[in-house]
């Protein structure tokens, strides 16, 4: 017997996939602690940013992975996760996701 949380197993799916594709997710895994994952951010993904994977189930940090899909489908040109949204934009949303 299980339960699922709407939302989350999606999104879980979603960064498996982005994080398949990638040549250089396997190098890059060591830099980033265990319950965290890397997103690239700004202005062509320039800023390699790493996050605690709670906020997966947030929903405005769905939003901005339903965003990076439509954008980039699973294909990201950094190899990695990249949001499409300007340093600053992520940087406040995980800091007010953060403090909720």
């Amino acid at each position: 017997m299980g339960f699922r949380l709407p939302g989350v197993v999606p999104a879980k799916k979603l960064l498996q996939r982005s994080l398949s594709n990638s040549n250089k997710a396997s190098s890059m895994a060591v830099d980033v602690p265990k319950g965290h994952l890397a997103v690239y951010v700004g202005e062509n993904g320039k800023k390699r940013l790493v996050v605690p994977v709670s906020l997966l189930n947030q929903p405005s940090f769905q939003d901005l992975l339903l965003q990076a899909e439509k954008e980039y489908g699973f294909n990201h040109p950094m190899g990695g996760l990249t949001i499409p949204c300007t340093e600053d934009a992520f940087i406040d949303l995980i800091s007010s996701l953060k403090a909720s």
